[in-house]
């Protein structure tokens, strides 16, 4: 048996997940790099991990 103190316990945010299908529609990235992104973090990750993962193509070329 283990005691807890209720004192001693953070209160933890749960993180927001994102759908990589939305993200890509909300950041407008192609096809293949929707792709990309469910390769690398599957069909749900966190709003960090998908702007750290994400990479968009430049405009002006």
């Amino acid at each position: 048996m283990q005691i807890v103190d209720t004192k001693n316990i953070e209160e933890t945010v749960a993180k927001r997940m994102w759908s990589v299908a939305e993200f890509c529609k909300r950041y407008r990235l192609d096809q293949a790099e929707e792709t990309r992104l469910r390769k690398l973090l599957g069909d749900f990750a966190s709003q960090h991990e998908l702007l750290m993962n994400a990479r968009r193509k430049a405009s002006f070329a």
